[in-house]
This record gives C-alpha cells, structure tokens and sequence, in this order.
C-alpha cells in the first residue's frame, strides 16, 4: 500500500519511568526523581520519559507526616514501566508491603530497568532482586543492609552502583547524581549537560566518588576548586598535568591532590580523564566522526585512547556511542 505522505508520522513511544510512593517515603528523592525524570523539557525540543507516580494507596502520608500525596495512580501503574524507581524511606527496618515487593518482582521478571535511590536499596534486597548483585546504600545504614541481606555485594563507600538493569544511589544528592547518569545512559551527554545545567548541578560526578566528602564546605579563606576547575575545562585540548591544575592555584600537587579529595572526592587526574571523555562524547553527538580528531580535541591524545577512556566510562566504543547517540541516531 502506497504510504499517505499527508498522515502525520506516528508519535515516538517515550520511555516510561513510573516511581512508587509508600508510606513515610523520603520527599528529597521523590522530588530528584521529579526534576530529573519528570519536567518538561522545552529547551531541548522535546520530552525525554513518560513520567508517573504512583502509590499502594488513595492517600500517602509522606516522611514524619510532613505532607500527604493524593491523586496519583494506583500500583497497577508499576507493571507499565520501563524503569522503576522503588520506594525509600528511613524506617528501613520495617518490611514494605507484600504488593510494593510483589511489583518490584514482577517489574524484575519481566526486564524494567530497577533504580532504589538512599535506602531504597533495602527494598530491592527484601524484593530479592539484589542477591548476588551489586549495590549501595546511605553509609549510615551499611552495617544493618549487610546484616539482612547478605547475599548482596554492598559498596558502602560510593556515590551510585549501576549493575546493568538495577541501579542503586547512596544517599540525598546522589539520587541526583544517579538520575543524570540515567540520562546519560539514555540520551547521551549533551542531553545530560543540558538537563544538569536547568538542575544547577555538577554535570557529572563518578558514581565511584566516596559518599562522604571531608569539607563540603570551604572554610575561610576561600579554597573553592571552582576557579582552577573552570580554567581546566576550557583547556582540556591542552596537554595539561596535575603540576599545571597545581601551579594555576598556586598550590603544591599535593595540596591540590588533599583538596580534590575532600571537595570533589576524586583525584585531579580522575578529573580531568572524566572531564575529556565528557567533551569527546559531546563532540561525537555534534557530528564530529573523525576518531584522531576527537581525541586530539578532547585533550585524550590518541584514537586508542579515546576508545579505552569511552569504553571504562560509557561501556561503549566510539562507533557504537555515535550509532547510539549521534546526529543520526535513532
């Protein structure tokens, strides 16, 4: 049958990311979740995800009472989505509903993506979703996690896990770090930056940072990475060291290396890897299809480096991230 140029193209599927609500559910991560998954996106021209919320019952009250959710859809809303985001909440030593864990099973079974963001870990673990598998967990409750569940691979001392279809986040704002890792899954690194820059938030931190940062906070006088940070950014062509980032804050390596350590939790080398394979990605989203260049561009010296640093950070070849998440993508 000859195609009717006059029907409008049938409307691209977006992919559903449904959260469940329980009783006492934290509302920081319910609203990283939001942000991240749920707004509009008109910046970019178009709407990433399917978003929804949804609760084992008509009236929710959240964390201590604080408020009570209405309105939203019933559980039933679970077994549609593509990625589900299970529920956290502090009272981690009391089980979670037999139907919340039964939707958790059966999302499981039938291969949605599981995200639990701060103790959310535990009700994948009661789930049985998590034995044998990796995760993490707010560091506050690593001692209690290990001792039910022991069958789960804990990493205590890290930002986010992604073990493939389960993803786990350690606690507060590393739910917003795991959601932007999600997008950069999904949509690529330009899409990431963008939503991150409506966020106000760091782009990308590592999910194998340590949780807890020394001094998130610089005393006075002001010792603020920010300045050397941006320096470094619009260099990373440049063959830059860790006496070059030293010597631009005027501090010895080894200050410098203490100070990357409390602020960022990471090392001034990590850094300035994770900050060219960002900009090599973005470069192969624009169009840019020449490996040497690329990496001659994002400061990774060499096309077989360029390949090695993408694959250690997206799990994917250049080739295979520009079928992904190129121009001509899709």
């Amino acid at each position: 049958m000859p195609h009717d140029s006059s029907q409008p193209p049938a409307r691209e599927r977006l992919h559903s990311v449904v959260v469940i609500v329980d009783e006492n559910s934290n509302p920081f991560e319910l609203g990283c979740a939001t942000e991240v998954f749920g707004l509009r996106r008109p910046e970019l021209g178009r709407d990433l995800y399917d978003f929804r919320l949804c609760s084992p019952q008509p009236r929710t009250a959240m964390r201590d009472g604080f408020f009570t959710l209405t309105g939203v859809a019933g559980l039933e809303a679970a077994d549609d989505a593509d990625t589900l985001i299970v529920p956290n909440r502090p009272d981690v030593e009391v089980p979670r509903r037999p139907a919340v864990l039964d939707a958790v099973r059966r999302a499981h079974a039938r291969g949605a993506r599981l995200v639990g963001l701060c103790s959310g870990a535990f009700t994948l673990a009661e789930a049985g979703v998590l034995d044998g598998r990796r995760a993490t967990a707010h560091w506050q409750w690593a001692d209690a996690f290990r001792a039910r569940f022991p069958m789960v691979r804990l990493e205590e001392n890290v930002l986010f896990v992604d073990d493939g279809d389960i993803l786990t986040a350690a606690g507060s704002a590393a739910a917003l770090d795991l959601g932007l890792h999600v997008v950069r899954r999904d949509h690529g690194a330009e899409v990431a930056n963008a939503v991150s820059r409506r966020l106000v938030f760091a782009a990308h931190r590592d999910g194998g940072q340590r949780q807890f940062i020394e001094r998130p906070v610089p005393a006075v006088p002001d010792e603020s990475l920010a300045p050397v940070l941006a320096w470094a950014q619009e260099r990373l062509d440049a063959p830059l060291t860790v006496s070059d980032l030293a010597a631009r804050a005027a501090v010895s390596p080894a200050t410098l290396h203490r100070r990357f350590r409390a602020q960022l939790g990471t090392t001034p080398l990590a850094w300035l890897t994770q900050e060219r394979v960002a900009l090599a990605c973005r470069l192969i989203e624009r169009g840019e299809s020449r490996l040497e260049l690329v990496a001659r561009h994002s400061g990774l010296g060499t096309a077989a480096n360029l390949r090695a640093s993408m694959r250690r950070a997206t799990g994917l070849t250049p080739t295979a991230y520009r079928r992904r998440f190129g121009p001509d993508a899709g």
